[in-house]
């Protein structure tokens, strides 16, 4: 009768870790992913991930403020801060005071930075569309609960 490897001979693939670490180590394979795409598109497209992210939804919310962009980004205000910078330096992003709060910056895309809010294939959103096409929409919808439950228990 032949024995099964011991557990320190299997690679950890083959390792059953427990719901929690089984969990947690495709979190890590989901974000070592998401950087890796995004210093690709960085390279390639001239915008990182996070950067395209902004573009994406000031595209779809022109006028947003930067604290609503916060928010819907789930970031301090000062960790899209930098983003926004560098977006702005580089004739993507344009930003105006509101004019009925000063404290307020309202953002919006230029000329330039509409050039990048189109669909493109490279970009850690078109990883995402093609994964979901093949997600019934049910399991589409578990997969949001938990994820949103987890960074719900992060933030806390």
């Amino acid at each position: 009768m032949r024995r099964p490897p011991s557990p320190l001979n299997r690679s950890p693939d083959e390792e059953h870790l427990g719901e929690v670490l089984d969990f947690m180590r495709l979190l890590w394979a989901v974000d070592h992913g998401l950087n890796s795409v995004s210093k690709r598109m960085g390279r390639e497209l001239g915008v990182t991930g996070p950067q395209r992210l902004v573009i994406r939804i000031v595209g779809r919310f022109p006028g947003i403020p930067a604290g609503r962009l916060a928010a819907v980004l789930h970031v301090h205000p000062s960790t899209l801060t930098g983003v926004l910078k560098r977006l702005e330096s580089r004739g993507i992003l344009q930003r105006r005071l509101d004019p009925t709060d000063a404290r307020r910056s309202l953002l919006s895309l230029t000329a330039r930075g509409r050039t990048y809010d189109e669909h493109r294939s490279g970009t850690v959103e078109e990883a995402v569309r093609r994964a979901l096409a093949n997600v019934p929409r049910h399991k589409l919808f578990s997969a949001q609960s938990v994820l949103s439950s987890l960074a719900e228990e992060l933030a806390r």
